[in-house]
């Protein structure tokens, strides 16, 4: 009988030549087990989707509870589902009061296909900007402001007028205009290894938006619910988006994802065409159910208020290690520049052999990611860190 390993590489649809093919059975808090038991430590909480960590009891149980009750009913939009309501209704009470209409989709790619085609159909523009080494997802929408060109050049013709900014730059700016229907940013640039705004930049960007009149879209996709110390990014800096993308870590684990905007210009989808975005599983019960628990944990129990004094410890046990470059934070989401791509490389196997579980990211490759789970304790990080140290040793 062929075994998992094999059964995996057979038939499974893989976009990596070198995937680490690592079997996992099951998992609890912020570990990850093998089938002969062996522990890892998960430094990349599914990419910043499992920041309450494994198995949390909570979701767990609303999971249970709403598939005793029912699963998937009819398209979007149509039937009141308690699930839908109950996390739209939470998720105003926790956002600006400028954000309280939720659409409901199942991935971070689509919450951006649906913001870019809310802007344009609110506006009336075609033209949307987006900022280099950005990440939206990998539909052809969200592809097409992807701000890295191997990363796309394949799969052209893609969405034509879309124009890129350098994010931090100021002077660069001045080209959003009235021709211009949304910006689309990330407040903390991710796959481009934690590249943070310099002070004053989304500021400005968020003057210029509302002086041309183009919507300001802010991707909140893999930096939100928690992980940057704030429930949302975009509270450090003292701005609000005209529409908000959720996804990963709003789940609680389930796929689903959001873009949310005020009432009015949520409305625009309502007519020319009548159901101007519709997805047949956006807002699934079971996931909204995940979801629902996920948010108000994180509401009750602030965790996220621990993320910058749990980094603090990475960076004053790791920081000076002579293999380390440089390290960049918001939160619990540390970007680790090595001395380069080929250091990185080696890394992410000897990691393995410790019992540890980190990436590298899409734009800097010569940097490796730290984003466990949110409830990582002190204890859990002096032996993570113990674990890198020794692995960078190595090299």
């Amino acid at each position: 009988m062929p075994s998992q390993r094999q059964l995996f590489y057979d038939y499974l649809g893989i976009p990596s030549s070198l995937p680490l093919g690592l079997e996992i059975s099951s998992a609890k808090g912020i570990y990850l087990y093998g089938p002969e038991g062996k522990e890892y430590i998960d430094l990349v909480s599914g990419v910043a989707v499992s920041n309450l960590g494994h198995q949390h009891p909570e979701i767990i149980q609303a999971v249970k509870d709403q598939v005793d009750r029912y699963m998937h009913l009819m398209v979007y939009g149509e039937l009141i589902q308690s699930p839908q309501v109950q996390l739209a209704e939470a998720l105003a009470r926790v956002l600006p009061p400028q954000l309280h209409s939720t659409y409901f989709v199942t991935s971070g790619s689509e919450a951006i296909e649906g913001a870019l085609k809310l802007a344009k159909r609110f506006t009336g523009l075609t033209e949307v900007i987006a900022f280099r080494n950005a990440y939206h997802g990998g539909t052809q929408g969200a592809l097409s402001i992807a701000g890295c060109e191997t990363l796309k050049n394949s799969f052209r013709p893609l969405i034509p007028d879309t124009r890129f900014l350098d994010f931090n730059n100021f002077e660069d700016l001045e080209n959003i205009t009235g021709k211009t229907a949304c910006v689309v940013v990330e407040t903390i640039q991710a796959e481009a290894g934690i590249i943070l705004p310099e002070i004053g930049f989304l500021d400005l960007l968020r003057k210029r938006c509302t002086k041309t009149g183009a919507l300001l879209v802010i991707d909140d996709i893999q930096m939100g619910m928690g992980r940057t110390g704030k429930m949302f990014s975009f509270e450090h800096f003292g701005i609000v988006p005209d529409i908000l993308c959720l996804a990963k870590a709003f789940g609680g684990g389930m796929p689903l994802g959001a873009f949310i905007s005020s009432k009015e210009i949520m409305k625009s989808l309502t007519h020319d065409p009548e159901l101007g975005h519709i997805t047949t599983f956006g807002g699934h019960p079971v996931s909204c159910a995940a979801a629902l628990a996920s948010l108000q944990y994180l509401t009750s129990s602030r965790i996220y208020e621990t993320a910058e004094v749990k980094a603090n410890i990475f960076m004053d046990r790791l920081s000076y290690h002579s293999k380390i470059k440089l390290i960049r934070n918001k939160g619990l989401m540390l970007g680790i520049d090595l001395q380069s791509v080929e250091s990185v490389q080696k890394i992410i196997p000897l990691f393995i052999e410790k019992g540890l579980i980190a990436d590298s990211f899409l734009f800097r490759p010569q940097a490796f990611r730290i984003a466990p789970p949110l409830i990582i304790t002190e204890e859990e990080i002096h032996l993570t860190c113990d674990r890198i140290i020794s692995s960078l040793d190595l090299l």
